[in-house]
């Protein structure tokens, strides 16, 4: 491949593919405020129609997905490629030193709702594909794209999407950009997420408040049962103590726990940018536990007075919010079940409401795809790529790996301080072209698989 004639091409459009970039940002499309969805489905379906892809936009039930392919031949490699065109809501809006949804470019950087999450990193995807065509004249291998504008919202329709489709979207690898790079400025090679139980516990004493002087020892306390509930379900040191809830977790291969073992790590840093000094553990351990092990997560607990000064009284509800990062093979089903005959066990009068989940999701490290997506990364960006076997964060990646039992690779383009979901949500110039020439070398290397195995 001509790298040179690529850097060429790509500083000769220089200007219209970021304006391209800046005419997506520009257009809201909050999932969850259903505003400017359509319309930007609509814009986006123009985008991958301008790029050479056939095109259609699928109902889903929700809002719609934006379809698109390449089909060179049938039997050739297909690689699927995955993103979502709904944001964030840009609240607050006081937080923002630009507007959120005029790109701003500062320090060579795109402040934008959306810039990193997810329209500056599928984007990227888009042009290069409209940048090979244009280069080359065809793709080495078949292409086929879903953009959704569900992800913001739990991807609620996509599981059934991909269940009604299987046979359009029959393919060899799925294929990712989303979230920021290492911390370190190296590209990340990610190999799954882990999943998520979302559930609120609600404990409830008298009809209302009451004195806590006046009723103390009298009324019950709700928050104390939560309280009390919660020692029976985790010890002191961090286990878990529901019955079964370590059932069905997949240990690491011998791969991936080489992988977790040279990963890199700066504890030092890594404090500091969590804003906890006091973290003691090594590298190994810190990555083990951040994709190989499950969490059990309060995320709110809530009860009674919180205002300033004083006020004495005996609250009459009290609610917990918890989420449960889950594990390769581990289930939300089961584990809500789980969870619920535990309480029931100890505490049969407070109430369980699953608020959300997702499944876990993990490529094996030793397939011949990830050795070829890491070989074009490392080429792209001309340093040594970070595999990691998980995210410690969750994605919708099951759909691919469960639903349609293909491997997927997530490979970020985002700079480690993209600011997504927060105010000044940025994109790094050098970062946006950067994902345009990864996608290049990814396309181009897969080709150059798919030929040596006879897939062309």
């Amino acid at each position: 491949m001509d790298s040179s004639k690529l850097n060429r091409i790509l500083a000769d459009r220089r200007d219209e593919y970021l304006e391209q970039l800046f005419t997506l940002l520009r257009q809201k499309s909050i999932s969850a405020e259903n505003t400017g969805m359509d319309e930007c489905a609509h814009l986006v379906k123009g985008m991958l129609d301008e790029a050479g892809l056939n095109t259609r936009l699928i109902d889903t039930g929700g809002h719609p997905v934006v379809y698109g392919e390449i089909i060179k031949d049938p039997d050739t490699f297909t690689l699927l490629i995955y993103g979502h065109y709904d944001v964030q809501p840009a609240d607050p809006l006081d937080e923002w030193n630009s507007p959120p949804f005029e790109p701003t470019i500062k320090d060579n950087k795109i402040f934008c709702r959306g810039a990193g999450d997810n329209k500056g990193q599928f984007m990227a995807q888009v042009l290069a594909i409209k940048t090979y065509l244009d280069t080359i004249g065809e793709l080495p291998i078949n292409i086929k794209m879903v953009i959704e504008g569900e992800e913001e919202v739990g991807s609620r329709n996509l599981a059934s999407f991909v269940e009604t489709n299987r046979d359009l979207l029959k393919a060899d690898l799925v294929y990712t950009s989303d979230g920021p790079m290492h911390s370190s400025g190296a590209p990340f090679v990610l190999l799954g997420v882990r999943g998520m139980l979302y559930l609120e516990f609600t404990a409830k004493g008298a009809d209302w408040d009451n004195h806590s002087g006046n009723k103390g020892n009298i009324v019950p306390n709700p928050a104390w049962e939560l309280i009390d509930l919660l020692h029976t379900m985790r010890d002191k040191d961090g286990k878990v103590l529901i019955e079964g809830f370590y059932d069905n977790i997949r240990k690491p291969s011998e791969k991936e726990k080489e992988l977790i073992r040279n990963l890199p790590f700066d504890r030092e840093q890594v404090a500091e940018q969590i804003g906890y000094k006091d973290l003691n553990m090594d590298g190994e351990t810190y990555y083990h536990k951040l994709t190989m092990e499950p969490t059990f997560n309060i995320a709110g607990f809530s009860s009674g007075y919180g205002g300033e000064g004083a006020k004495t009284i005996i609250p009459a509800k009290a609610t917990l919010k918890m989420d449960i990062r889950l594990v390769v093979d581990q289930d939300p089903d089961d584990i809500y079940e789980k969870v619920c005959s535990h309480v029931n066990k100890f505490s049969p009068g407070v109430k369980v409401r699953r608020i959300g989940d997702m499944q876990p999701s993990r490529t094996p490290a030793e397939l011949d795809v990830v050795k070829v997506v890491t070989d074009a990364v490392r080429t792209s960006y001309g340093m040594e790529p970070v595999l990691q076997p998980s995210l410690g964060g969750s994605l919708p990646d099951y759909v691919w790996t469960k639903i349609l039992n293909l491997p997927s690779i997530v490979v970020p383009y985002a700079n480690f301080d993209q600011g997504n979901h927060s105010p000044n949500e940025n994109l790094g110039i050098d970062n946006y072209f950067n994902g345009i020439r990864c996608t290049y070398q990814v396309i181009h290397e897969l080709g150059e698989y798919a030929s040596k195995h006879n897939r062309l």
